[in-house]
Order: C-alpha cells, then structure tokens, then sequence
C-alpha cells in the first residue's frame, strides 16, 4: 500500500475525524505534517494530545500550504457552507477526500471544480482500526491520488473500491448503518437471554462475547459465513432448532433486506439536490 505522504489538511475533528487523525499518527505520518481545522474549542482539547496543529478556520491555515490531501469529515448538513471555503486552499497536486454521508461528487466539483475528488463512506468500527471504507474516485484523480487516499482510508481499517458512485446507498445501508443491526443483534440477544432467565449481567456478557467472538471468528477465518454457521450446527441439536426460526420464511433474512433497502432509500432520499 502507498505510503500516506505530503501534509495533510483534515476538516473536522469529530469521532471520524479523531479516528482518521490518530490513525495517521500511528503510522508514518509525523504530526508536523497535519492540521486540523476544528472550530470547537471542546472538541480541540480531546485532539490535542496527538499533536497536529490546529486552526479554527481555514482562513488560519499556514500561509503557502499546498496539501497532498484536503479531508472533509463534517456533519453533512454543515458541507454546503464549508466546502466552498476550501476550493483555493488545494494546489495543483491536491486531492479532495470526502466522508460525508449522502454528499454527492457532484456537489464537490460545483463548489470545487474539476478536481480531483474522492468520496468515502467508512463506519464507526474505524475508531479501533477495524473500519470498513467503500471509495469511489471522479475521473480527474490519478492512480497515485487514489492510492494515498486508499492509504489515508486504510490507517483505520479495510478499503474497498466502487465503479459506480450510485452504489453508495447501498454500501451506506450495509456497511455504513450495519454495526448498528450487529449492536441491536447483541441488545436483542440479551434480553432473549434474560427471557429464558439469565440474571441480567451475565445475559449482557453472554451476549456481547459471543457477538463479539463470533465476529472475529468470522474475520480471521478466511471461511464464508455460511461455512461457519453449518460447522456449528449440529443436525437435531439446539442450534438447528434456533435456526429453523431465524431462517424461516419471516425470518432473518427477509427482515433484513427490508431493512437494508429502507436505509438505502432513505440514504437516496438524504443526498442535496
């Protein structure tokens, strides 16, 4: 993978933003080599232990800076007022990086030009390192451009690369919104355990372990996941019996491709016009 090179311009300092910055710092990146721009002085005291510099406006941004990178990790609902304050921020050499849930290339480029642009949608288990990134990249960004924002992405977990910027609903109804179903899964499994009479806590234990356990059973694996699931199921035993409601005609299944597809309507619903 590319090295991540060149100073680094990160717009936002919230959880993804944080997540982002100390994922660089954790590599090669020297933190003389990032900025932040983070106006929330509350916010700034939390970043300052990874030692980047921080402005609280692009307009305090040192003067001749010309970034390998320009990174948008703020709220959606804030980007129309933000991005076009950075359009003569880039040099000829930069590359705009967006994680804006819902925010189109197209908005970008009116706001930014014909640069070179990519749009990301990583999620939450980025924190930890263990992020799941789906990319897609505008015409105008090189191969090396993608490969630094691939390595930008990768300081926090695992990238994936699209055709088609028209897929990002999806990929923000699975993976984008899906630790939440996995959250949910666990609080569901808890309380079914508390039904069946477990003392709470040990129920929330059993629960968020196996949940847990059987997620990095699944990553390390290399097995599909339904693979797994047979080898743990025994013909005539408790799993099978469990199963037979979770894979029935109402089950699992076809709630969650009701879910999926409601998020991504919503996702598609979301995008500015």
């Amino acid at each position: 993978m590319t090295a991540v090179s060149g100073d680094i311009v990160l717009v936002g300092g919230g959880r993804m933003g944080g997540a982002l910055a100390a994922g660089w710092l954790r590599g090669p990146l020297e933190a003389a080599r990032l900025v932040i721009v983070e106006p929330d002085d509350g916010m700034a005291q939390r970043l300052a232990p990874l030692g980047a510099t921080r402005v609280a406006a692009p307009g305090a941004l040192p003067g001749g800076l010309r970034p390998a990178a320009i990174v948008f990790a703020v709220k959606p609902q804030v980007m129309g007022e933000v991005v076009p304050r950075y359009a003569h921020v880039g040099g000829p050499g930069t590359v705009y990086l967006s994680i804006a849930a819902g925010w189109p290339v197209s908005l970008l480029e009116r706001d930014l030009g014909a640069v070179p642009i990519v749009r990301a949608m990583p999620n939450t288990p980025a924190a930890i390192g263990e992020g799941m990134t789906v990319a897609w990249a505008n015409p105008a960004a090189s191969r090396d451009q993608r490969a630094h924002c691939e390595a930008l992405l990768g300081a926090v977990g695992a990238v994936a690369w699209i055709d088609d910027e028209a897929l990002m609903d999806a990929v923000t109804a699975v993976s984008g919104s899906g630790p939440a179903y996995v959250f949910l899964l666990a609080e569901c499994l808890a309380e079914a355990a508390v039904d069946a009479g477990l003392p709470a806590d040990l129920a929330r234990t059993l629960a968020e372990r196996t949940v847990s356990g059987a997620g990095a059973l699944l990553a390390q694996s290399g097995e599909p996941a339904g693979t797994l699931r047979r080898n743990v199921t025994s013909p005539g035993g408790t799993t099978e019996a469990a199963l037979s409601v979770l894979m029935a005609a109402d089950g699992l299944k076809p709630l969650m491709s009701r879910a999926v597809r409601a998020a991504t309507e919503r996702s598609r619903a979301l995008a500015p016009s």
